[in-house]
């Protein structure tokens, strides 16, 4: 038995276990990540991040599903691991840091709000009246007239699950345009359930919306059902650029746990 030390944060609702691991004592084990991010029998989480040490950048993102495996880039798990590298004195108020997808930057303020760059994106899809996008997770976008009669677990699976996406694996996003507002909910590979909120699904929705022309300029203000997130973007030729997802993270509590 091994006691490990662990922090749990959340960002918009989105919520994983942290674990400093620049010692490397850590090791990739999906059965043991697998039971740590049980909401019934262990800390429970959408995933879990190891914040390890980089060659190349101020520290090193390593995310994992709430599954066990390791999974592409999350928006706002790298959000909320800016605000752990805060915390540890890594940094002070920006960074770079190396993550599945590539290099990203960020900026943090005194009250944790966190403003990350996501990895451009060269193109979107039409997929029949829908949108698929890669914006470091591969993401399904469907505008729907009315987000509350949704049943994002069941209708999210079928698309999940779908013979041109159960390979892979994608995660399905349902967004609602209202009076210049727009509502989401997302359906989560990995963690193959709702969750309050997906930083990566997030910003395909705000570029979808971008490329449906439902918005105008470069901002898109996103409401999840666990907080409100702001995405900021460049268009050009062939797809967007210098991207920003922006909002909210909070330590939640520091712990131990035998494994």
């Amino acid at each position: 038995m091994q006691t490990l030390l662990f922090y749990k944060y959340q960002g918009t609702g989105n919520d994983f276990v942290m674990i400093d691991n620049r010692d490397q004592n850590f090791k990739n084990n999906t059965k043991l990540i697998k039971e740590l991010c049980d909401r019934k029998f262990g800390i429970g989480a959408d995933g879990l991040i190891c914040l390890e040490n980089s060659n190349d950048s101020d520290f090193k993102m390593v995310y994992y599903n709430a599954d066990g495996n390791e999974s592409s880039m999350c928006g706002n798990g790298g959000r909320c691991i800016v605000a752990f590298a805060k915390y540890l004195n890594i940094i002070e108020d920006s960074c770079e840091f190396m993550a599945i997808d590539g290099l990203h930057e960020a900026n943090i303020d005194k009250d944790m709000n966190v403003e990350l760059k996501m990895k451009d994106v060269d193109s979107i899809k039409t997929y029949e009246l829908d949108f698929v996008l890669d914006t470091g997770s591969p993401h399904y976008v469907r505008f729907v007239e009315d987000i509350n009669f949704i049943d994002t677990p069941k209708q999210g699976s079928i698309v999940r699950y779908s013979d041109d996406f159960k390979a892979e694996g994608i995660n399905v996003n349902f967004a609602e345009f209202h009076k210049n507002k727009i509502t989401m909910s997302t359906y989560e590979r990995g963690v193959e359930d709702e969750t309050l909120s997906c930083g990566t699904g997030v910003t395909a929705v705000a570029l979808s919306a971008s490329y449906k022309k439902l918005v105008k300029g470069n901002t898109v203000t996103i409401n999840t059902k666990g907080g409100t997130l702001n995405v900021k973007f460049e268009k050009t030729a062939n797809g967007y650029e210098n991207i920003y997802l922006i909002g909210p993270t909070k330590k939640v509590y520091k712990g131990e746990i035998e494994c």
